[in-house]
């Protein structure tokens, strides 16, 4: 896994290598409103997560999943609060988003 200096850097190169659509946090799902598309947990596979803290504030930490869907030929990028701002979310989507390389 490559390393990134900064989240814009990270979204750069990843949106280069084909992960080119956004994804929003919802409660049961992930979803791509570009192409009017909810996947749950069993339906995508994380390929990569990177996380990012700010340096001038401690309780600002975003993390950044590569995402892909074989089954819907779609690859993109989900960048979500990593505190106590965090999105809620299902247990089930929790527990898919928890997957550490």
């Amino acid at each position: 896994m490559k390393q990134y200096s900064n989240l814009v850097e990270a979204i750069n190169d990843l949106a280069k290598r084909g992960y080119t659509h956004n994804f929003n946090l919802k409660r049961d799902c992930i979803e791509c409103v570009e192409n009017k598309l909810q996947l749950h947990p069993d339906e995508f596979e994380i390929d990569e997560v990177y996380r990012f803290q700010e340096m001038s504030d401690v309780d600002n930490e975003s993390i950044l999943y590569a995402i892909s869907s074989a089954q819907n030929n779609l690859k993109g990028l989900l960048v979500n609060a990593f505190s106590i701002y965090a999105d809620a979310a299902s247990a089930e989507l929790v527990a898919k988003l928890s997957y550490t390389n």
